[in-house]
Parts: C-alpha cells; structure tokens; sequence
C-alpha cells in the first residue's frame, strides 16, 4: 500500500534557469558569472525544503510529456518528492522560470507558467475526485498553495467545499501576482504567506513595516498573515495577537526561492508542535541558511 503523504503542494513545478554573479547589476549590465539549471518552482521549492525537514510532499501541477518534464519528474523524485498526481499532458510544453541575480539582488525575473494555467482544474483531480479526497470525503490535511494558479481557480479553491477541511497555506508566486490571493481575504480562508510589498499590493497601500500590513491584511479580512521584509521584522498576524521576530543577519549569496523556504520551514515547524513564536524563528533561521549559500538549491 502506498503512503500517504504528510502535505500536498499544488502550484508551478518547472525548471528554474538562473544566471548569478557576485557584481553589482543594473538593466544592460554584462558581467561574468554562473548560469545554473535546477529543478523550480513556487510549488516545487516548498516540496524540496519540507523533504529536507522529513516530510513527505505530493506535487499537484502540470508537467508536459516532453524532454525536459521527463527529466524534472526523475529529478523530483531523487528529491524525495511523489509525483504519482502530476497532469502530464502530451500538448502543453514543461514550464520554466528565468532569472538575473547580482550581488544587489533579484535584477529581473520571467515566469513561464502558461502550461499550469492552461491545465487548470485539471490538476486539482486527484483531490477532487479522486485517491487524495472526492466531494463526500474532502482532504483534511495541509496544502501548501501557490499564486500560480488562475485568477478563476484561486477564487474555485477558496470557496469549494472540497478544500473546507484543509489547512490552507497560500503564498503568491511574485509581487506582479500578489491580487490573485484577494479571494482568500475574501473568505476569511487559509494562513497566507506575503513580503512586504506583496501586503501593500493586496491592500493598496505602502506600509512602513510587517507588523503594520499584517494589522492591515487581518483588517481586510485575512485569517492569519505572515510577513516578511528581507532582512527587517517579520511578524505573524492573527486574530490571537502579532508575533514579530527579526531574521539572523547573514552574507546574502542568493535570493530566488527564500520565501519558499521560509513558508516550508515554517510549515514543517508548526506540524512538529512548534509555537508561533518558535515556528517563527525556525522559519527565519531555515530562510538565512538558505541565503546565505549553505544549503543545497
């Protein structure tokens, strides 16, 4: 019998192409560096970070029968990751992410998900009516959710029964797609995962620091809110009270992928019986580890 696994994560798995340098980039900036290929992915990054923590994940996304979607499966699964609920499709390509790093950070980034939105609720079978949960027996465990989706399939999910048992955690695929988690301040549903300036797109305002916009998002109707803001507080909003901590100063090597690492750890610290405090600065240590270079991609 196969094993249940410990969390779902559903979103964008794809292939990441990173080009990195240690120099300080502007636009037309041409300078040596690393470009790498690594399997990626909102969706993804949170499964690989969980297995490291000893959980196991169950990918829900679109992956094409293509070269590159064969070789991102093999390559999940060496990672630890179950794969069995993957949409394969034979028409849609295999995503990808493209993105410039400089020593002062994420230059530029382009996301190529249109294989996940064009697969839609495809992907959501197994959960909808299928072996992870159907209409008369919804999944009560964790899902880990990312902005990758549809507009039209976030509002579907944050209001369809089949996901009123589960321990929804959502983040937004990037700032440009923070609007799509509006439907889940609109609900009331699920721990939502946010930077600073994604909370100040979702509530249309800038905010001076994170405990200021989770006190906004809770007010416009959030459940629960974590906010980051780089190397500044973060805090973690809900009805209960804010817990605020400030993240372990570290030499920054890379930054694609730490918000990932953040909600798994964060996640993962929670499941283990953690408090919100503690789960907070497990969170926030899992996250500088992780920038700083001394964990794998």
């Amino acid at each position: 019998m196969t094993q249940a696994p410990d969390i779902l994560c559903i979103g964008s798995v794809l292939w990441d192409v990173i080009g990195r340098s240690a120099s300080h980039m502007s636009p037309g900036s041409d300078v040596p560096g690393r470009i790498l290929r690594l399997p990626g992915g909102v969706a993804l990054n949170i499964a690989m970070t969980l297995a490291r923590f000893g959980l196991r994940p169950s990918l829900l996304s679109s992956v094409g029968r293509d070269a590159e979607g064969d070789a991102l499966v093999a390559a999940c699964k060496v990672l630890g990751l179950e794969t069995a609920h993957l949409y394969r499709s034979e028409d849609l390509p295999t995503d990808w992410y493209m993105a410039i790093e400089g020593g002062n950070g994420l230059i530029a980034a382009i996301a190529d998900a249109h294989s996940l939105e064009s697969a839609g609720a495809k992907i959501l079978r197994p959960l909808t009516d299928g072996p992870l949960g159907r209409g008369d027996a919804p999944y009560n465990g964790t899902i880990a959710l990312d902005g990758n989706l549809t507009v039209a399939l976030l509002e579907e999910i944050a209001r369809s029964p089949a996901f009123r048992r589960a321990d929804l955690r959502v983040a937004p695929a990037s700032p440009g797609k923070a609007e799509r988690l509006l439907p889940f301040l609109k609900a009331g549903r699920g721990t939502l995962y946010v930077n600073l300036e994604e909370a100040g797109v979702l509530c249309q305002c800038q905010f001076s620091d994170a405990a200021e916009a989770g006190e906004a998002m809770l007010a416009r109707g959030a459940a629960r809110v974590l906010v980051t803001d780089g190397g500044e507080m973060t805090c973690d909003a809900h009805s209960e009270g804010i817990v605020t901590r400030r993240p372990p100063k570290v030499l920054v090597t890379r930054v694609t992928g730490a918000g990932d690492t953040f909600m798994a750890a964060h996640i993962a610290a929670e499941r283990a019986g953690a408090d919100r405090d503690a789960a907070l600065a497990r969170a926030l240590q899992a996250a500088a580890t992780y920038v700083s270079g001394d964990t794998p991609n």
